[in-house]
């Protein structure tokens, strides 16, 4: 999943420009200026081990065309800024599994994870920075969701360790790594060598920020168990 993003400069900035000038002066029938709403870009996670696929709402509006598999995600999409209700359901039903508010600022990016077990739900809200990486350079960050493991690290196999003793919602700013190159990725328990998690074969674009998580229960053998994800959350090109 990502959202993709342009670093193009010159003649097309000033085409952008021109056309959120132009937009902002627009009237409507009734000669009224319009103006353009602000908006945020908010991506969904689905990061309850046992959830069933979700439906993700603002509001009163479902923002998913799809419903969201647990370990899986919705790319950003436009959102109206402020204080906005987000709530996450049973995929096709008005079963709520929870629901909170979030403040969404104009021209940022957030990410909204459905975290624990459905029994004991929860939602972490992170704003996402999304500097551009430099040529040949990715950017990946850890987020831990899983609510029975004390502290836990990431670490590339045989490698640098990305994150270090992240407990419960705790989560990383994204670290600069070697775009354009497959990873092995293993979840570390605090300061050891115990490995709890693998994670192989995941491919870092060039210039892509990415998010790695892990949810469920490292008690758990069932549905409810410990696993990890990725999410490519930005491509620049």
């Amino acid at each position: 999943m990502k959202q993709i993003f342009t670093q193009r400069a010159g003649m097309i900035g000033m085409i952008c420009l021109l056309a959120v000038s132009l937009t902002s002066c627009l009237k409507n029938d009734d000669n009224h200026q319009y103006i353009a709403p602000k908006i945020a870009l908010v991506s969904a996670i689905n990061a309850s081990p046992d959830a069933q696929p979700v439906d993700f709402f603002l509001d009163q509006n479902r923002a998913n065309n799809f419903y969201i598999p647990s370990g899986e995600s919705l790319d950003y999409i436009n959102a109206y800024t402020g204080k906005r209700t987000i709530t996450f359901y049973v995929g096709n039903s008005s079963q709520k599994i929870i629901s909170d508010t979030a403040t969404f600022a104009a021209n940022k990016l957030y990410s909204v994870f459905l975290a624990n077990v459905v029994s004991t739900p929860a939602i972490l809200v992170i704003p996402d920075s999304v500097g551009v990486p430099d040529e040949g350079k990715a950017g990946i960050r850890f987020v831990n969701l899983s609510p029975d493991n004390q502290a836990l690290d990431l670490v590339v196999k045989g490698g640098a360790t990305l994150a270090s003793a992240k407990t419960y919602k705790q989560y990383t700013p994204f670290v600069t790594v070697t775009g354009g190159s497959t990873y092995t990725f293993e979840i570390h328990k605090a300061g050891t060598a115990t490995v709890l998690y693998t994670l192989t074969d995941v491919r870092i674009k060039n210039k892509t920020l990415n998010t790695i998580w892990v949810q469920g229960l490292s008690a758990a053998t069932d549905t409810k168990k410990l696993t990890v994800h990725a999410q490519e959350n930005v491509y620049y090109y």
